[in-house]
């Protein structure tokens, strides 16, 4: 029997391999709607981030997918894992909607193994 982990990372991995082989330009959708995403780490730890997702206006469940793919892409190049550890308040899973300066904000930390 699978678990949910091993399914989820290759599904994430199946789309980052999927969205390179696209033509140079092209951008990852999603809802229909293009988000611009941008992640910084936080201080010192590279696991710790703050995702900013800009335009959540087109839609908001788009804008947590467009952050929780960021989210998700930056922890599997950098720590191999998808597994993200979301903070209380900013966890797109639990339909959080933190939006600060007319951009949405995830703030989480890529588990480390």
């Amino acid at each position: 029997m699978m678990t949910a982990k091993p399914v989820i990372l290759a599904v994430c991995a199946a789309a980052l391999v999927l969205s390179a082989c696209g033509k140079p330009g092209e951008r990852v959708r999603f809802n229909g709607n293009y988000y611009p995403a941008d992640l910084k780490k936080v201080g010192d730890r590279r696991e710790t981030f703050v995702v900013t997702v800009r335009d959540p206006g087109q839609g908001i469940e788009g804008a947590r997918e467009a952050g929780r793919f960021e989210a998700t892409r930056y922890c599997v190049e950098t720590f191999g894992d998808s597994t993200v550890n979301w903070q209380p308040g900013y966890d797109p899973d639990a339909n959080a909607s933190v939006i600060d300066n007319g951009r949405l904000v995830l703030r989480g930390s890529c588990v480390l193994w």
